[in-house]
């Protein structure tokens, strides 16, 4: 399975996507099957070269568009989806992208998406930057994007507000990271936001880096790109969310309740710990980890039911041994082991404890003996001595 991470260092636009996917092994051709699905060969004429941006050197793909129709969101929707010849996973994500850059105009002024004619955003560009990025996606054979934190500039950059409040509306509810920037300059811009909010997750993932490109943006500063990383995701290490707060007048019987319930919701892994609290009052610290992008709606399920007011939020890489589950025969029966792996090799084992509790209970047996003979078992099977 390959994976992409967007490091978005200098923030990212749609020609920045595309100099980046390129310059990591995409194809140009790509791009010209995209404007020929799209209809917008006598419009846009696509280009790339090699630049530099001070010490960096990358791609830089230039969308050339002549005049041409003012389109509204409606009619950029219906030519995605008239792109027959683009595969349909690119239709949807660039649909998706183009909906959402529609809402947040249409919040914005205050008008219905129907009455919006998106001049700033390009129109035809628009259209390029979007299917040309997921399609060369797909031809990357990349199953899963994520993208880095976003550098977020305060200020105006003349009269327009940074960061621009199309692409914060675009953002909304996505779970992106945003980070003060110093500059005063865009450093995200709507199209590059909504290619992120449509097909990204907003987590640094565990990689190993096969290749890396960089798309070089229009301005000539230096580090202004775009870094694409190509590779396969690392089985052993992740990044988790872990949430934590602390409950001070919860029973104990629903404190066991509640983590129960933690657990049938999703979370890895839960556990409470007795603190003293002020004014000398007994309490529970409660950490929960889950998946990133699972933390909201673990949040709201800790709010829901228990007695806190507020939680904290974290994020921190988890180192993990891999591991899968066998069968094992024993006298008693059949029963399931977990089998720890470093590098793709066993190197421990450990008894599931309800298939061996049940199996001591039908016979009469010692729990421990069972526990023992199953992993004796699976250490024979596995050659680990």
């Amino acid at each position: 399975m390959t994976i992409a991470y967007f490091d978005c260092f200098s923030g990212i636009s749609g020609d920045m996507a595309l100099g980046a996917l390129i310059d990591a092994g995409g194809q140009l051709s790509v791009l010209e099957s995209a404007v020929n699905a799209l209809g917008l060969e006598g419009e846009v004429e696509v280009k790339a070269r090699q630049e530099e941006r001070g010490h960096l050197g990358g791609t830089r793909v230039l969308v050339e568009v002549t005049e041409g129709p003012a389109r509204s969101v409606p009619d950029l929707v219906a030519a995605v989806e008239g792109a027959r010849d683009a595969p349909e996973r690119v239709r949807e994500l660039a649909t998706d992208a183009l909906r959402r850059l529609g809402v947040a105009e249409s919040r914005i002024h205050g008008r219905p998406v129907e009455d919006l004619h998106l001049h700033e955003l390009g129109g035809a560009d628009t259209l390029v930057d979007l299917v040309g990025s997921f399609w060369l996606l797909d031809s990357l054979g990349v199953d899963t994007v994520y993208a880095g934190p976003l550098p977020t500039p305060h200020g105006l950059a003349g009269e327009m507000p940074l960061p621009p409040p199309a692409a914060l509306r675009v953002l909304e509810g996505t779970g992106a990271v945003l980070q003060p920037d110093a500059r005063t300059v865009e450093l995200v811009t709507p199209t590059g936001a909504a290619l992120l909010a449509a097909g990204a997750r907003f987590e640094r993932p565990a990689m190993r880096v096969d290749r890396v490109g960089y798309g070089l943006g229009g301005r000539d500063e230096p580090g202004n790109a775009l870094a694409v990383w190509l590779g396969q995701p690392v089985r052993e290490a992740a990044t988790v969310a872990v949430l934590e707060t602390n409950l001070d007048d919860m029973s104990p019987v629903l404190v066991g309740a509640l983590l129960e319930d933690l657990m049938a919701a999703g979370a890895l892994d839960v556990s409470v710990t007795p603190i003293l609290m002020k004014k000398g009052r007994p309490g529970h610290a409660l950490t929960l980890i889950c998946e990133p992008d699972r933390q909201y709606a673990m949040a709201a399920a800790i709010l829901e039911r228990s007695t806190t007011l507020g939680l904290r939020i974290s994020h921190v890489e988890r180192v993990i041994s891999g591991r899968r589950v066998m069968s094992v025969m024993t006298r008693w029966g059949q029963a399931r082991v977990k089998v720890k792996e470093a590098a793709g090799r066993p190197i421990d084992v450990t008894a599931e404890y309800e298939d061996v509790r049940k199996l001591a209970h039908d016979a009469g047996a010692d729990v421990r003996l069972v526990a023992r003979s199953a992993e004796a078992a699976a250490r024979k099977e596995l050659g680990i001595e």
